[in-house]
């Protein structure tokens, strides 16, 4: 079983910033792509930003130049730098990560509890 655990969300006001941790353990045999992905009231979730195993990444246009995006390998982490935050980026954040397992050479698909991130205006 794998299990991710996210970390770092929370209360800011606009102009400010945060960075999201998500953090992997379990039975990691190696973990191909990792995002975050978010969800408004009222919204469908939608990718905010995304990392292969190779450092490659992409954005929404919604937060490119805003946002970065990076991994740690050793420590099976994925982060999200937020700055500077908008109220429009309020919502739940939730990570994704694409594990092989030590007991299988199938790669599935795992998701963090979500954080809820609030910027006041």
């Amino acid at each position: 079983q794998v299990q991710l655990v996210e970390s770092g969300g929370g209360l800011v006001q606009a102009g400010g910033s945060l960075r999201l941790s998500c953090a992997a353990s379990g039975s990691i045999f190696s973990i191909n792509a990792m995002g975050w992905y978010r969800q408004a009231p009222g919204k469908q979730r939608e990718l905010v930003a995304a990392i292969t195993s190779g450092g490659s990444t992409i954005y929404a246009d919604s937060v490119k130049g805003r946002f970065t995006i990076s991994r740690d390998n050793a420590k099976n982490t994925v982060y999200l730098q937020m700055n500077p935050l908008k109220p429009e980026d309020t919502a739940v954040y939730y990570c994704k990560q694409v594990v092989r397992t030590t007991y299988s050479t199938s790669s599935v698909t795992y998701w963090g509890q979500g954080t809820q991130v609030t910027v006041s205006s």
